[in-house]
């Protein structure tokens, strides 16, 4: 590929589509590899809904001709609440009609440095060199899985990431580990589809998230159109740059209760018989004729057929397998999130990050749907100046380590 693009963005999932159109929008000459919401296609299960609100799940500007009210009016049957997978899977792929219709659904399998450009290599050998990457390629990679369980094979133990359609688990017992959305839900869908499920959580009990408050009469007082963190948090959360301002013990706490595991309201009613064993933890494990053994830390054991882990994501952006490590040594981070400035843009000039990767340098904001319109703007900001901008030496906000 010869063409001299502005940016090449990696990546077609809500980031990368929603900073794609906007650099478009803006006049800049952005080629976009991916495939158009793979990871909500193959790596969530079918049947599930959207925690966010519809109001936070708008890819890009919540004000542009391809919000989510727009998709609906033009789609029969309108959209049901809470959102299903598949129809916001659906609203993503007409938003790639609509604003990338030439996406390049090739994957990038190595980026490099060079000396004043990256050396991108393709899937199918072809490389191209380009002076700026923005990566919007996804929490896959991030799965975070308890050490306790690695002794366990692939059939007995997988984290949530891994299946896009649980029935398969169907007459089998399944015990779940994790309290938040993702451990809740999947629990549901399990049971529903025919599995003897247990979720077994640390916390001592449910931290239940009720759509109520946010759609009362109080609700724009009390919570942000981007409905990330609990009420008044979320207005401070829904500002990136007074996050970074505000003092590191501050920006932690902020971070903290935007992230704390919960599960939403509507779940409630569909958990019928579901066993759940609250301010328990997993102490010993052992797999032994064909089945999972575990013991607890009150002496109880339970025999399973499968350990499903629906224990969240910690970022590293050292997992991304198409980041030479030569080039990811370069980028400063800290615990694995790069620093960025408020252009998104690393210690390396020209390479990028959106979605988690930069929450540590804008707040919690960044790991939900809802932050696709300030890292859309950020970035084009950026790309079209023509000029870098002085870079902060400072990171925002430390993220506490993902638990269940």
């Amino acid at each position: 590929m010869t063409r001299t693009f502005d940016a090449v963005v990696i990546g077609a999932g809500p980031y990368g589509l929603a900073v794609s159109a906007e650099l478009r929008r803006a006049g800049a000459d952005v080629h976009v590899f991916g495939d158009a919401m793979s990871f909500w296609m193959r790596q969530m299960p079918k049947g599930m809904c959207l925690r966010s609100s519809w109001s936070a799940s708008h890819i890009g500007d919540p004000s542009s001709p391809l919000n989510l009210n727009v998709f609906e009016q033009q789609r029969a049957g309108g959209i049901a609440r809470p959102i299903p997978i598949a129809d916001f899977i659906a609203y993503g792929h007409w938003f790639k009609a609509q604003a990338l219709p030439d996406l390049d659904p090739r994957s990038v399998t190595r980026v490099e440095a060079m000396d004043d450009s990256f050396r991108l290599t393709l899937a199918d050998g072809e490389s191209i060199e380009v002076g700026r990457v923005i990566v919007a390629a996804g929490i896959a990679p991030f799965a975070a899985r308890p050490a306790i369980f690695d002794g366990l094979s692939p059939d007995h133990a997988s984290h949530s990431v891994e299946h896009a359609d649980l029935a398969r688990f169907a007459g089998r017992r399944v015990v779940v580990i994790g309290g938040g959305q993702s451990a809740t839900e999947s629990a549901v869908l399990l049971q529903e589809n025919g599995a003897e499920v247990e979720m077994l959580m640390r916390a001592r009990k449910f931290r239940w998230v009720g759509r109520a408050p946010r759609e009362g009469l109080f609700g724009p007082i009390l919570f942000d159109r981007t409905d990330v963190g609990p009420a008044f948090v979320s207005h401070l959360v829904a500002h990136p740059m007074v996050v970074r301002a505000l003092p590191r013990s501050m920006q932690r706490d902020a971070a903290r209760r935007a992230l704390a595991p919960g599960a939403s309201l509507w779940l409630r009613p569909r958990m019928g018989g579901l066993v759940v064993s609250m301010g328990r933890q997993v102490v010993d494990v052992a797999q032994r004729d064909g089945r999972v053994h575990l013991r607890l830390d009150d002496g109880s054991l339970r025999e399973v057929d499968h350990v499903l882990m629906a224990t969240g994501y910690r970022v590293d952006i050292r997992r991304y397998p198409f980041l030479a490590s030569e080039l990811v040594a370069r980028v400063r981070c800290v615990e694995g999130h790069p620093v960025l400035d408020s252009g998104f843009e690393t210690s390396v000039p020209g390479l990028h990050f959106v979605g988690a990767p930069a929450m540590y340098s804008f707040g919690p904001l960044l790991r939900f749907v809802s932050g696709t319109e300030f890292a859309a703007r950020m970035v084009t900001r950026r790309v079209t100046s023509g000029r870098s901008m002085p870079r902060e030496t400072e990171p925002a906000v430390e993220l506490q380590r993902a638990t269940h």
